[in-house]
């Protein structure tokens, strides 16, 4: 991501919330599509922390369970073709709940527009259920607005459509 970085932060400890902030305020004014890119993008991103609207970090339980069950983001695609998948997971043993859909990266700051197409819950290579989701209204797509990208130290971070700040690492 030219020139934008998420704040210098030892590789052993996470931004801040109000690190986000600032980066995003700093995004918002200059975009950030420049650096992040479909390839850029494309890997496994495991969630790391969540934050408030505001920057107030998630509660401690929630955050230790979203990590304890693995759940993440898989980005997978060619460039060639333009087309982006998108998967967002959890797994408890091997019991794992996957939503797959399709994304698209547009814009300067950039967005993730996403819509996920079906939901499937499975016990090792054994599908238990699977079902298929109804589209949401165009206006009403989810999305992650894209904060940062900073490839050296494998972190991701966005807003939600939702509000809420999010932070994966590859």
């Amino acid at each position: 991501m030219a020139g934008l970085r998420l704040p210098m932060i030892p590789t052993d400890s996470l931004p801040s919330g109000e690190d986000l902030l600032a980066l995003e305020r700093q995004c918002r004014r200059s975009g950030s599509g420049s650096g992040i890119t479909m390839a850029s993008l494309i890997g496994t991103w495991r969630l790391r922390a969540t934050w408030s609207r505001d920057g107030t970090p998630a509660p401690a339980a929630s955050a230790a369970l979203l990590r304890g069950l693995g759940a993440c983001l898989i980005l997978s695609g060619e460039e060639t073709d333009g087309a982006l998948r998108i998967a967002n997971q959890v797994n408890l043993g091997s019991l794992r709940l996957r939503f797959d859909g399709e994304a698209e990266l547009t814009g300067r700051r950039p967005l993730l527009m996403f819509s996920f197409r079906s939901v499937r819950l499975s016990l090792g290579t054994l599908t238990l259920f699977e079902r298929g989701l109804p589209q949401p209204d165009a206006r009403r797509m989810p999305f992650f607005a894209l904060i940062g990208l900073d490839r050296k130290q494998g972190r991701l971070s966005a807003r939600g459509r939702g509000g809420g700040l999010a932070l994966w690492m590859r």
